[in-house]
């Protein structure tokens, strides 16, 4: 059974690039950061922590700590890892930036030798022991696929004014931009990549709008990911080009205070167009400045999570529910 599994996350993760190359990015759609897994992938209206550097990079702009955050997630049964580790850094006028590393890695993987079946028929191969495939691999190799990112973000404040109302709406504009370095190996092949992403966020009042000091923000974001396609090269004698395509990611949240529970709900949905497009469903619940509790919804898989404050540590942990199995993850925040 574990050959299976083995051999079902080899073909998986590793062939797609040796294949038509549409799907080259898939393993940048397993996503990063604890939280935002844990709520379904609905993320990019909130971009709220360093995952925001994927997510949405506007969402550093609202940053205002530095911060560093981990992540682990065991993936396919234990066969694949999962990891990534991102750095927030504010600067004055409400400007952050960030970077970001990501690594995917399939570890261990068997190699079979079918050299000295060269020259055979099928018959041959079917009929003579000899040459039958043996239960022992010949070598095993590892497989991992990189992800480097740079962002830069900036936040403008605007108090709209609404003339005969007699009263100014604030909003919270921000942009972002994301470079990225994709680099992959299989084998003795790698294939190099660089991609851009542009992301967009605005927040407002409700309580202002609607006049009920009772309601809280509402949150919207855009995230364009790889603008204009990313191509990935690799140094085969056949100089082969995968494709990454370009993917817009819509969401929008609204973060709720619930003065008599001390807590604050946030209910997030996305919609990503890539493919045949795929919706995420989010929910949040944060207990004063002690934890969180979360759930999420995307493509018939349920997560669910939650956040714990030991000593000025965030420790993360989601749980999601694929086809293969439960995936989990792990992760650390610090804010200084």
């Amino acid at each position: 059974m574990k050959k299976i599994l083995v051999l079902f996350a080899l073909v998986v993760v590793c062939c797609i690039p040796l294949t038509a190359g549409r799907y080259a990015g898939d393993f940048m759609m397993i996503g990063a950061g604890v939280k935002a897994l844990g709520m379904g992938g609905a993320f990019s209206a909130l971009a709220d922590d360093g995952s925001a550097i994927y997510w949405n990079s506007a969402g550093l702009s609202h940053i205002r700590d530095s911060e560093i955050s981990a992540m682990h997630a065991f993936l396919y049964n234990g066969l694949a890892s999962y990891d990534h580790i991102s750095f927030v850094q504010p600067l004055p006028n409400e400007v952050s930036i960030g970077l970001n590393f990501t690594r995917l890695t399939v570890s261990d993987i068997p190699h079979f030798d079918e050299r000295y079946l060269i020259g055979t028929n099928v018959d041959q191969r079917i009929n003579d022991s000899n040459y039958h495939l043996p239960g022992v691999p010949d070598s095993k190799f590892n497989s991992y696929d990189d992800l480097y990112q740079f962002s830069f973000a900036k936040n403008l404040h605007y108090d709209a004014n609404m003339g005969w109302l007699f009263f100014e709406v604030p909003f919270d504009f921000s942009f972002g931009g994301t470079i990225k370095l994709i680099k992959r190996a299989i084998w003795d092949n790698t294939g190099t990549g660089t991609g851009v992403d542009f992301g967009f966020k605005t927040k407002t009042d409700l309580a202002v709008i609607f006049d009920q000091e009772s309601f809280g923000d509402l949150h919207f974001g855009v995230n364009f990911q790889d603008i204009a396609g990313t191509e990935i090269a690799w140094d085969t004698d056949s100089e082969l080009r995968d494709e990454i395509l370009f993917n817009t990611k819509v969401g929008v949240a609204v973060v709720q205070p619930v003065p008599q529970l001390k807590s604050i709900v946030s209910v997030a949905y996305d919609y990503d167009y890539v493919y045949a497009g795929s919706s995420h469903y989010g929910l949040d619940w944060a207990y004063k400045d002690l934890g969180s509790l979360r759930i999420g919804y995307h493509d018939t898989n349920y997560s669910a999570g939650a956040t714990i404050k030991l000593y000025g540590v965030l420790v993360d942990y989601a749980m999601i529910t694929n086809p293969v199995g439960l995936t989990n993850r792990v992760g650390l925040r610090v804010k200084f």
